[in-house]
């Protein structure tokens, strides 16, 4: 297969799984061209770096470019052009983003058409049902360039009626959803018979986490230590987190936390940890590589990551894959791969209290009974997030797309 992948932003520090995903693929003897909106600002990874030397940046083509493509394809095909151009000023009225971000839009869609046309790719496959979606439904108006998309909420699960998602489902070849429960979310917004469209395919973890089943299993640290590998964003619950760590010093329980990421809130944290007297507990890394995490959840008691919404989060597979219990909430898909007491905890969100009390069963649970949890979620995560059970999956549903598009053409 010759295809494309369209993103918003590529690589990402938060989004290793497309890149486990590209390169799972390319193992299978596929070609693939990396294709994104815009640069990233905060490559860290050795791995990410070299995608991004492979990546097709729109946004950074000469501003020339940018209008002689968009005047090109109005010349080329006239109609085409404003069918699109109507399509997203309707897009625009339903939404929040603004009128000059849709017709960016459009200026977008045409310069990677004629990138994609130019290496002879027929089908591009997107992540996130949001503004890279948004500009695979305008390349195939203007073209007849087929697309697929990831979905992995919550964004989309937030906003389905002014990310235009129905059409985008009704539009796409298929669509997956990372979890069944992200399929249910989907299968609210289109009609029955659009429902086969569809298909549930898991994030994968790769080798570097999920090694050798037959490895012994990682001896618990005598030092009281939690991971929480994640944005500093408002739905990751951070700040529950550290109500927690307080009422436990309270009670004289000292609880170590590594706090592994940055965003938007690092400042205000920082505040917080002060105001709380926790600034000796909790250590803040910033942005880190995959090596760095793996570290990190190795040197742990286990993963705590008390969002408020999720998908399903792929440092929870990386946890189980270290062979580490984690405690985190009850929502979205996360049920579906963590299960309460079997590999770890499941807590209600926004409830500092549950999280202590889950925090004191850890700290008190037999280093013997949480290597069986964490042999456990890693048994999980073998059988349903591994690259040889995932991939082959989306493979076959492209294969299904291209071959039939490449059939046709012939």
């Amino acid at each position: 297969m010759n295809l494309a992948y369209l993103t918003t932003v590529y690589p990402s520090v938060s989004h290793t799984f497309i890149r486990r995903e590209i390169l799972g693929l390319e193992g299978r003897g596929h070609t693939i061209q990396r294709c994104s909106i815009r640069r990233p600002d905060n490559c860290v990874d050795k791995l990410d770096l070299d995608e991004e030397e492979k990546t097709f940046y729109c946004l950074e083509q000469s501003v020339i470019r940018l209008l002689i493509d968009t005047l090109h394809m109005f010349i080329l095909s006239p109609i085409r052009w404003l069918n699109t151009f109507f399509m997203l000023l309707r897009f625009n009225k339903q939404s929040d983003r603004g009128l000059i971000r849709h017709l960016a839009y459009l200026v977008e869609a045409c310069v990677l058409y004629k990138e994609i046309r130019k290496k002879e790719i027929k089908h591009i496959h997107t992540h996130f049902g949001t503004n890279s979606t948004t500009v695979a439904l305008a390349i195939k108006k203007l073209g007849g360039v087929s697309y697929s998309f990831t979905v992995h909420g919550p964004d989309e699960f937030d906003a389905p009626i002014g990310l235009s998602l129905n059409e985008k489902i009704i539009e796409a070849e298929f669509v997956v959803a990372i979890s069944n429960y992200g399929a249910a979310q989907l299968k609210r917004w289109v009609p029955f018979e659009y429902w086969k469209k569809i298909i549930v395919v898991g994030c994968t973890v790769d080798d570097e986490f999920l090694g050798d089943e037959s490895s012994p299993l990682p001896k618990q640290k005598s030092e009281r230590k939690i991971v929480c590998v994640a944005r500093l964003s408002a739905q990751k619950g951070i700040f529950i987190l550290l109500e927690a760590l307080k009422i436990l010093k309270d009670k004289n329980i000292i609880l170590n936390l590594v706090l592994a990421g940055d965003g938007e809130l690092r400042s205000i944290i920082e505040e917080q940890l002060k105001d709380l007297g926790l600034t000796k507990q909790v250590k803040i890394t910033g942005w880190i590589d995959g090596k760095q995490v793996k570290k990190y959840l190795s040197e742990s008691n286990a993963l705590v990551l008390p969002s408020f919404a999720e998908g399903l989060p792929v440092v929870i597979m990386e946890a189980f894959a270290l062979k580490k219990p984690v405690i985190t909430t009850w929502i979205a898909g996360i049920p579906e791969l963590v299960e309460h007491g079997h590999n770890g905890w499941l807590i209600s969100p926004n409830s500092s209290g549950a999280l202590v009390n889950a925090l004191i069963e850890l700290i008190n649970m037999p280093s013997e009974r949480l290597c069986e949890m964490g042999k456990a979620g890693f048994e999980s995560v073998k059988n349903t997030h591994s690259v040889s059970s995932e991939v082959p999956k989306l493979e076959k549903a492209l294969s299904n797309v291209i071959g039939r598009k490449y059939t046709c053409a012939e």
